[in-house]
């Protein structure tokens, strides 16, 4: 069962091998530090524990049919065909060429402001993902090894162990690592509700900021999502503009983590916190804080590149020196330089990629529709945020594990309950679809039906049989 997983604290080592971090197991007590006797990282959370099913059971079409369909991990497949043509295609074309002979140069850099090609092309492509709408200053880009490495740095940058954050509900499960694991930092959640669509208001953000005063915990800032993971959704422009001045009138920082800004299946339905800036001539931007990724938007995550953009000076001298434990590889920089700079592959990637992404999100929601299954209204990300709260044998947390166990053992699906992303309600669930072929989620579709009819006719035999 999931719950025993999650409990014996396994950690896969090989094929058949484990390390089971329990303390019985061991022979010796020499002391630890904090950090690895710490269980902020969040490991044993079902959102994790899902990953870990998976691994042992591994969907495969012809080699293990009756396999776990991974359906837990945001990673972009759809448009990978693209950045294999431009490689086959540019092996040998201006650019690569370059890159090659600047091998030596590029094998012995090791500067941790990154290469200056490289960082003007991120910040072109991050206005190109934007809509050509804002400028970011390849000075103010420090490079990190992955989004999770950024967010970090910026923590370690604004906030001391102890003091928090604040972070609407429902948000990502790793930023409980990302925030709090090293740094110290705490995070207070701002309670979103599913009546409102779960938007972020001025009154949860208060009801948020007393009750970290009510525990005589310092808030140093907000982080939010824009696109939202879980929710797959943008923030309008209106509650931006809220959230900002609210940053404003408690003088703390904003950190606006834009990882699916590219993801977007309507560019026009997209604000930047960028834009707000420009809009007000940049006044009291020395708190807003951006993060990007090419991990999404590029489907690139095992390349490991993170940006961190900040409008603070300090702050980038501070995120650029604590970088040098987070450096992304110049050879992946060169590589990514030269395929960035091709302005045109540049432009039919973004809109090639969006159409993929709508394409399968309709899929996606139609087929779940065809289940009976409702979802927040999506424009955004490589997931949707489902409703099974109808399914549910009580509607608490243990109702919503224990209907997650069911998915995960019996409909073959690994899914993040939404208790992992740390919504107050139960019965939600985030479920990817961009990180498989079309034929997988045709299957993995099927199995969501049958699940769902035979929970149905589960809760009916027993209404039936509770009458006599």
């Amino acid at each position: 069962m999931v719950q025993e997983i999650i409990a014996s604290g396994c950690c896969k080592l090989g094929k058949n091998e484990y390390l089971r971090a329990s303390s019985k197991n061991c022979r010796t007590h020499v002391g630890l530090s904090r950090i690895s006797t710490s269980d902020a990282h969040g490991e044993n959370s079902p959102y994790f524990a899902g990953w870990k099913v998976y691994d042992q059971d591994p969907y495969d079409s012809v080699k293990n049919p009756s396999g776990v369909i991974q359906m837990g991990l945001a990673e972009n497949q759809v448009s990978f065909d693209l950045l294999e043509e431009w490689l086959c295609g540019h092996f040998k074309d201006s650019n690569w060429q370059s890159y090659m002979s600047n091998f030596r140069e590029n094998a012995l850099f090791q500067d941790y402001h990154g290469l200056q090609v490289f960082r003007q092309v991120m910040a072109s492509f991050m206005e190109e993902v934007r809509g050509g709408r804002v400028k970011f200053d390849p000075e103010r880009i420090v490079l990190t090894a992955g989004a999770t490495a950024a967010n970090e740095l910026l923590i370690f940058s604004i906030a001391d162990p102890g003091e928090a954050l604040l972070v609407p509900t429902p948000y990502y499960p790793g930023f409980d690592r990302d925030i709090k694991w090293r740094t110290g930092a705490k995070i207070v959640p701002v309670r979103c509700k599913s009546s409102n669509h779960f938007e972020i208001t001025r009154e949860a953000l208060e009801c948020a900021y007393r009750e970290a005063g009510k525990m005589n915990i310092n808030v140093k800032g907000i982080l939010i999502t824009n696109p939202s993971n879980p929710l797959g959704i943008t923030i309008s422009k209106s509650v931006l503009e809220e959230i900002l001045d609210f940053a404003i009138e408690k003088n703390i920082h904003l950190i606006s983590d834009e990882i699916y800004s590219g993801s977007v299946f309507h560019p026009s339905e997209f604000t930047s916190v960028a834009e707000i800036l420009s809009s007000r001539g940049y006044r009291d931007s020395e708190r807003v804080h951006i993060v990007y990724s090419l991990s999404k938007d590029l489907g690139l995550p095992g390349f490991r590149v993170g940006v961190l953009c900040s409008y603070n000076n300090r702050v980038v001298e501070t995120c650029r020196k604590m970088s040098s434990f987070s450096l992304v590889s110049s050879q992946t920089q060169g590589l990514l330089a030269a395929m960035l700079s091709d302005s045109k592959f540049r432009k039919s990637y973004i809109e090639t990629n969006r159409k993929r992404l709508r394409e399968r999100h309709e899929l996606f929601v139609d087929g779940l529709k065809a289940a009976g299954i409702d979802c927040l209204k999506g424009n955004a990300g490589l997931f949707c945020w489902i409703n099974l709260s109808p399914l549910l044998k009580k509607p608490t947390l243990e109702g919503e594990i224990g209907l997650w166990n069911s998915l995960v053992y019996e409909g073959k699906l690994n899914v993040s309950p939404g208790s992992s992303c740390h919504c107050s309600e139960p019965g939600w669930f985030r479920v990817c679809f961009a990180n498989m072929s079309h034929q997988t989620l045709k299957v993995a579709l099927g199995r969501i039906q049958s699940f769902v009819e035979k929970q149905k006719r589960t809760r009916s035999s027993s209404r039936s049989s509770s009458c006599f």
